[in-house]
């Protein structure tokens, strides 16, 4: 695949065919690699949206040679070229007959690229570098699990160019350099304003002062250059660079045509981010659309908001949606024609629609009738070799369970296949998309982000359509804040769009649109960060899209609000407070105040918030917060906790972060990030876990003084135990969560919403141990079996023998009395580890690695045959190993053996991974050198496999559990240890000496070789298909696919609800005035809902019904009150008789107790109680005691209506007592 530079006609006088090498950056080409071949004979077939090329790596013409030192002969074909993009940079040219090749050499951080970058200095400011072919895993891990490899080096192969860095325009720039994209052009020659301060977190309040140079123009940086350096910073891969004000002064119909010029072949996506002349926008549309670029154009007008998006008319997807193949296990498939097939059903429904296609592997059975191998004959005919691995084939589904393969025939087949892999293969989508004019005009299905809205996109299309016509107007000016009179102007033309039969505004919505076009405009000027965080994530995804030709775009129009943070009624001018033409007067807040007023602003300058977690969410969080001035005033205070360290694989996503804090507390990093973005802000950094342990940091006189919590966590317990928290302290909550392309929101308010954990998902089905240790059928099984072995026998081992060694006998042996169905294993494996098997050199090591592998995957494969054989049949009469359970074969070790599916060297690097392993656990230098492997395996002897008589093995889970309960029962298990034991050196023996325990680190190299080997090892045994180290990677450590886009949009979205949280203005919220997110990027579908109202109980306290929730409790405010003084308080107040109290896990009082000291107990104070009982002070922080009671209703006969009232906050009902040093 070869690429031609479009700049290779201004610098290549000896090409005859320029016009043929022009090659558009939207389309990749395959041509003769024969450098003498023409190109009207080359065979040339359009692939993708985007370009991905491999070195020429020796042209020699007119002694002008392509510069490929720098590059390692063994690397050159996995390396993309990637020409210098930017249109207005000159790169070098070499012809060779009709083949241009640009050629360059840049090196950054070790890392070489082949592409030297000649700038144009009257033109253009570049900074960064071209990105390479090579994907840095390090950097992009998570991504990766997103976007995949071949949709990486494609965006890594593409050029995208940004009209307007206002707040909108720097999210989408950030989003798309921290993916990795090749370059980033800036055009935007205007000077910032206040309004850009509320959206582009590297702007500064000093940026806007606009100063006059001696010629009387304005002297100021434009927000391109503004914005430029901080940009660059993100992503050393990422070439970043701005168009100079002397080429595109002004984004006006006045320079349409030096801004058409910045559109050439070498773009790949082109993205407008600011209000622009419609006829400029359409004309540059047209552009796009003549060079094959791709076309974006997305606004956000306060709190409104579209995206447009024209691909062209040919836009092929190679994956519609991201996710895995739908992947089954054949029960059967039938010897008939059509072919049926019919999938285990303990493995789920086979996902597979009619036209899908899939391909099968690992078949077993479908013999012929006249004897034939199953699969396995030479004919490549595919009928006569029952299903072939290399075909697709068709599927025509006919349950959820079961399809049929119309093309397949396999009646000549006597019995049919009983066990097998079923793979759909993804097939890529052409998409065809309107033009600007043409969607403008007659828009076809408008994307949908909010059901209870369902007519307000056409509404949207209208108000935006009017904006347009309003600007030219009025000199492309937008309507001015809280203006009635440019209100109602707008609303004129809006009305005069309304065309045609159907009519946008009825008689029905006329009132509503009138009030919807007043907000609309007042609010167009500003610039909120919520709203361009959430858009900044949509429009970011869209032009990876554009990049990668991965996941569905967006069609046309999509459009947004965010209406209801806004209040019914337009405020008074004294509330807003603002004068356009003067900037003097103006802050960071001022996008913000015009929409929302200086009541609110001042309220959200004075939030005590706590923001759990510093990762992805939590940098894009703070960054909101410190442009919206959450903690900014005088009474306001951010805290941010985060135990976590920052690693190379942050840096693609939590963009506060650069290289230089690897390493460093992520939460000290974000928040002096977020003190550089905002000067005003308070904010404590702290590096504890939330949980019981932390509470004498985080407790009762912490949470008493918030106004709310963010939870930025990426595990569902911390979520459920700050939710606690929240419901106890009666604090609002946002949540949010990403996986890949999906996201969700969660507001959670006190009393008009439910909490957190109040629904749940289901718990994750856990492997059955005797699929583990016996009868894998999936990678995910022998995944899991080689993780858990990495961690026996590295980890837990070392940590035996350490502990053995670091006491006495006798006490070792006391410790191992409650461990007696693996007292013997843990005694084995220390006479094994410290005598046995301990090795004195390097080899040893091999030789243990090389046994191992005998043992694993040969011996205890012969005795499972030996105890199972794969002819056995059960008591039922059915085959032994069918269904999910799939007969295994032993291995015979070739250290040069490679597996077909991950085409990966199992064997030599299993030998390799373990002995090093090995050898780091005993402080024994490694080696990794092939050759001598090879040397000292060769004279390994391994002895011959006996099958040993009379050993168990559980066929079931039954089995198994019966096994463990047997041998906890045997009296000699005592015996056994206590022989082992004595046989053990003496601690004393072994003084000084120490293992070094390894702990499984899923980012570690060394430790996924091994995982990664013994899991494809094991599944060579049971024929399972295998996978590479990225994927096994992502299973064995529960990797989260993440994005930087997706998380963008989350917390814009979260943050649109911190709005409402602190209180839209004169304006009461209802229910469903709250919205909950579920997006996903990749489809592309978004839907808001309002959240889930608390569910209700119905009680009676004195003859009054009350319909209580989690919320509510009965609070009690009198002090350290006694014993007495509480019964008395609960019989008085609700007729109820105290029955049994209890605090934590002591029992304080019950009726049945003993009377004498029920007595001396109910003079004394409650604390004095609790302290009595548990024997340990109160914390000087706790300002709450809280118990746990059942109580009766006086008056009632035989106790029927005995009720449970907890205040453990996860209970339903609670009661809180407050102490006297409670501030309330």
């Amino acid at each position: 695949i070869r690429v031609n530079n479009n700049s290779s006609s201004s610098s290549s006088s000896n090409n005859n065919n320029n016009n043929n090498n022009n090659t558009d950056y939207n389309d990749i080409y395959i041509y003769n690699s024969n450098n003498n071949t023409n190109n009207s004979s080359s065979k040339k077939k359009k692939l993708m949206g985007c370009i991905e090329s491999k070195r020429n790596t020796n042209t020699n013409t007119n002694n002008t040679t392509t510069n490929t030192n720098n590059i390692e002969e063994e690397n050159q074909e996995d390396i993309i070229d990637i020409p210098t993009r930017s249109p207005t940079t000159t790169t070098t040219t070499t012809t060779t007959n009709n083949t241009t090749a640009t050629t360059t050499t840049t090196t950054t951080n070790n890392t070489t690229t082949a592409t030297e970058t000649m700038t144009d200095a009257t033109d253009e400011k570049m900074t960064g570098v071209v990105a390479t072919g090579e994907v840095d895993e390090k950097l992009y891990s998570r991504q990766l699990y997103v976007m995949g490899h071949e949709a990486q080096r494609r965006m890594m192969a593409s050029s995208a160019l940004l009209f307007g860095v206002s707040g909108l325009g720097a999210e989408v720039a950030k989003n798309c350099i921290l993916a990795g994209i090749s370059t980033m052009t800036l055009c935007d020659p205007a000077i910032p304003t206040a309004f850009d301060l509320g959206g582009n977190f590297y702007l500064k309040e000093s940026d806007i002062n606009v100063n006059d140079d001696d010629n009387g123009t304005s002297a100021s940086a434009s927000r391109a250059e503004l914005s430029l350096p901080q940009l660059a910073e993100l992503n050393q891969y990422v070439s970043v660079s701005t168009v100079s004000k002397e080429t595109v002064p002004s984004l006006t119909p006045d320079h349409q045509t030096a801004i058409l010029n910045q559109i050439t072949a070498s773009i790949a996506v082109v993205i407008i981010t600011i209000p622009l002349d419609a006829s400029l926008i359409q004309a540059m549309n047209d552009k796009c659309r003549s060079v094959g670029a791709c076309f974006i154009y997305s606004l956000t007008t306060g709190v409104f908001s579209q995206v447009f998006c024209d691909f062209g008319t040919e836009f092929i997807v190679s994956d519609t949606d991201g996710e895995q193949p739908h992947a089954s296990q054949v029960e059967m498939i039938t010897c008939d024609s059509p072919a049926a097939v019919k999938v285990l059903e303990d493995h789920g429904r086979h996902g597979l629609e009619t036209g899908d296609y899939v391909t099968f592997s690992k078949i077993k059975g479908l013999e012929k009738k006249d004897g034939g191998d199953d699969n396995g004959g030479d004919s490549k005919d595919s009928n006569d070799i029952g299903l072939d691995p290399s075909i697709e084939y068709e599927v025509k589904a006919t349950g959820p369970y079961t399809f049929e393969l119309p093309s397949v025939d396999l009646s000549a087949f006597a019995i049919p296949a009983t066990q097998g892999y079923i793979t759909q293969v993804k097939k890529p989508k052409i998409l065809s998309f309107q033009s600007y004019a043409e969607a403008l005009a007659s828009p076809k299905e408008l994307m949908m982000s909010d059901f209870a809205k369902f007519d307000r996109p056409p509404v949207l299309h209208l108000l935006y359509k009017g904006l347009h016509q309003y600007m030219q107007s009025h000199d492309g000016n937008l309507p001015s804040v809280g203006s009635g009179e440019d209100a109602a102007a707008l609303l004129e033309i809006v009305k005069s769009l309304d065309t045609g039969t159907d009519k946008v505004i009825t008689e029905d919505n006329a009132t509503k649109v009138s009030a919807l076009v007043a907000q609309f405009a007042s609010g167009s000027q500003a610039i909120l960060s919520p709203m361009c965080a959430a858009m900044g994530g949509i429009v970011g995804q869209e032009v990876l899209k554009a990049c990668s030709g991965k996941f569905t775009p967006i069609q046309g129009f999509f459009y947004f609000d965010a209406v209801e943070t806004l209040p019914d009624e337009l405020l008074p001018m004294d509330e807003l407070n603002i004068t356009a033409s003067d900037n003097d007067n103006m802050t960071r807040y001022t996008s913000q105040i015009s929409v929302f007023g200086k009541t609110l602003q001042t309220k959200i300058m004075n939030q005590n918030k706590f923001l759990v977690g510093a990762g992805a969410i939590g940098c894009e969080m703070l960054k909101n917060w410190a442009l919206m001035g959450v903690g900014c005033g005088p009474e306001g205070k951010i805290h941010i906790t985060d135990m976590d360290r920052i690693e190379k694989s942050n840096l693609s996503r939590q963009f506060l972060f650069r290289t230089k804090h690897i390493n460093h507390f992520k939460s000290t990093c974000a928040a002096e990030a977020a003190k550089e973005m905002n000067d005003d802000i308070k904010i404590i950094a702290y590096q504890e876990k939330v949980g019981g342990e932390t509470e004498h940091i985080f407790g009762d006189d912490f949470y008493d003084k918030l106004n709310g919590v963010c939870t930025a966590l990426d595990n569902v317990e911390a979520r459920l135990y700050v939710d606690q928290k929240c419901l106890f302290y009666r604090l609002p909550m946002l949540e949010s969560g990403t996986l890949g392309t999906k996201g969700n929101t969660q507001v959670v308010v006190p009393h008009l919403t439910e909490n957190y954990g109040a629904t749940r998902d289901p718990p994750e089905k856990s492997i059955p141990v005797c699929t583990l240790k016996n009868f894998p059928n999936q990678i995910q099984h022998t995944l899991q079996w080689a993780r858990d072995y990495f961690e026996g026998v590295f980890r837990q081992n070392a940590e035996d023998v350490n502990s053995y060694l670091g006491t006495s006998s006798e006490n070792f042996a006391q410790s191992l009395a409650g461990q007696q169905n693996t007292k013997i294993d843990t005694l084995t494996s220390i006479q094994n580890t410290l005598v046995e098997d301990r090795p004195r050199s390097f080899e040893d090591c091999v030789q243990w690695a090389r046994m191992l592998f005998e043992d694993l995957f040969s011996n205890q494969i012969l005795q499972l045959l030996h105890n199972f054989p794969e002819d056995q049949v059960t008591s039922s009469g059915t085959k032994f190993w069918s269904g999910s359970k799939r007969c295994p074969k032993a291995l015979c070790f070739d250290i040069g053996s490679k597996c077909e599916d991950a085409e990966m060297r199992n064997h030599f690097d299993f030998i390799v991974a373990a002995a090093n392993l090995r050898a780091s656990m005993y402080g024994i230098k490694g080696r990794t050198d092939e050759e001598y492997f090879v040397n000292v395996l060769k004279d390994i002897i391994v002895p011959d496999f006996a099958a040993r008589d009379g050993v168990k093995i559980a066929a079931n889970e039954a089995e198994a559990a019966k096994e463990s309960s047997d041998s906890h029962m045997e009296e000699d298990v005592d015996v056994e240890a206590t022989r082992i034991l004595e046989s053990l050196p003496k601690p004393s023996e072994l003084a000084g000496f120490k293992l070094n325990p390894i702990e499984f680190d899923k980012d570690i190299d060394d430790h996924m070789l091994f995982v990664t080997a013994c899991s494809n090892l094991r599944a060579l045994n049971y024929q399972i298909p295998t996978e590479d180290t990225h994927r096994s990677r992502a299973i064995a450590g529960k990797i989260i696919p993440a994005i930087a886009t997706t998380t963008a949009l989350v917390t814009g979205l979260v943050c649109l609800e911190l709005y409402k949280i602190v209180g839209t203005p004169r304006k009461e919220l209802a229910v469903e005035d709250y919205k909950n997110g579920f997006i996903n990027l990749a489809i592309p579908f978004m839907t808001l809902s309002e959240p889930t109202a608390p569910a209700k109980t119905k009680a009676v306290i004195k003859g009054k019904e009350w319909n209580w929730t989690a919320w509510d409790s009965l609070d009690i405010s009198k002090g350290d009150i006694t014993l007495a003084e509480l019964m008395d308080h609960f019989e008085k107040e609700y007729n109820l008789e105290i029955q049994m109290l209890s605090q934590g896990v002591s029992i304080l009082y019950s009726f049945f107790a003993n009377k004498k000291k029920v007595e001396e107990r109910k003079k004394m104070p409650m604390s004095k109680i609790i302290e009595s009982i548990t024997k340990k002070e109160f914390p000087p922080n706790q300002l709450f005691i809280i118990f746990e009671l059942i109580a009766n209703d006086f008056g009632r006969e035989g106790g029927d209506s005995t009720c449970q009232v907890s205040i453990s906050i996860n209970r339903i009902h609670s009661v809180s007592f407050c102490r006297s040093l409670a501030s309330n």
